[in-house]
């Protein structure tokens, strides 16, 4: 490294023109790094608004593929699909059915998206229980409810398998429940779907940024919260590392950190610590609302702090961005190119 300095050295060199700034700039997010979640529920012609997520819908599976013919003409990456069934129930058996919503939902995406993007399910039960916990219950020795980890292991597995076979090109186990990485790659590889990557959420937070998307997905727990299962927002960083460390020896393809900007810390270290694994953050719905919120009043200048976290998240290490702006983004790409 040269140790001349000023006058010799003058950084404001790179910046003067428009063009070498464009030239030197290593952190460019494009579209295919992109992937947009999407709230799926049953019934026809339903497109409706989620208030806490201004742009954001629920929509029923005909018009999903409005959505899906967009995200792939934009050039997307893929979609993560959430479903809302019209029934809950104590295990959320329409996440584990051939015919429930998700599958369904997952049929017209790949009718529609003819490969041009992929499409991804999260694998969890909070969205399908009439309780919005992640999994089966049971009462733990000092009488209270929680989610029993190995009974919802048996059923992460089955709802795994059933989304293989209406033809998802990739999973995405969210619940935090140990061993789910291994149990669900085993059960996949062993009905012939050796193919299907999984992309675990493998440093998942108990965060206050995820109201918003409770409400989209009608999720909210109806009694207690999910630190018992989720990661404690004060615990060390080390524990994350383990979580990460052991999704991957479990057979993990991609690991995820979620929240993303609270947690550019955590996204630093797991590209530090296991570079070449690729790392995914999920840019939440908190995240999104309060940009949101704020550029509504005039407050922020609503694109300009997009790209500006969005880059954050990319330079602290993520090579895939789950986002609620990956069609706003992708438009402005093709605007800047």
């Amino acid at each position: 490294m040269s140790n001349a300095s000023f006058p010799t050295t003058r950084m404001r060199r790179l910046r003067y023109n428009p063009l070498l700034r464009e030239m030197v700039r290593e952190n460019v997010i494009s579209p295919d790094k992109l992937i947009l979640p999407v709230f799926v529920r049953s019934g026809k012609k339903i497109r409706r608004p989620i208030p806490s997520m201004p742009g954001h819908f629920q929509t029923s599976v005909d018009e999903l593929a409005v959505d899906v013919k967009e995200a792939a003409a934009l050039g997307i990456g893929g979609l993560i699909l959430f479903g809302i069934p019209d029934e809950k129930d104590e295990i959320g058996n329409d996440a584990m059915s051939e015919n429930g919503i998700i599958s369904q939902a997952i049929e017209i995406s790949k009718d529609v998206a003819k490969d041009k993007l992929m499409i991804i399910t999260d694998v969890c039960f909070c969205e399908y229980t009439n309780h919005g916990h992640c999994g089966v219950l049971h009462k733990t020795h000092n009488g209270q409810l929680d989610v029993d980890n190995d009974a919802t292991l048996k059923n992460l597995v089955r709802q795994a398998v059933v989304h293989a076979k209406s033809g998802v090109d990739m999973v995405a186990p969210s619940g935090m429940i140990d061993g789910m990485v291994g149990q669900i790659r085993q059960g996949l590889d062993q009905e012939g779907f050796t193919h299907i990557p999984i992309m675990s959420y493998s440093a998942k937070y108990a965060s206050a940024f995820y109201g918003p998307f409770r409400e989209a997905a009608e999720s909210s727990p109806q009694f207690g919260d999910r630190r018992t299962y989720q990661m404690d927002a004060s615990a060390s960083a080390a524990q994350a590392l383990r979580e990460i460390q052991l999704d991957i020896n479990e057979g993990a393809d991609i690991i995820m950190v979620k929240p993303a900007l609270a947690y550019l810390d955590i996204i630093k270290l797991a590209k530090d610590n296991f570079n070449g694994v690729p790392i995914a953050t999920y840019n939440v719905s908190g995240e999104y609302s309060m940009v949101k919120a704020a550029a509504e009043k005039g407050w922020i200048d609503e694109k300009a702090v997009v790209k500006e976290s969005l880059i954050a998240m990319h330079r602290a290490g993520a090579n895939i961005i789950l986002t609620y702006w990956a069609k706003e983004i992708a438009k402005w790409y093709k605007e800047r190119n």
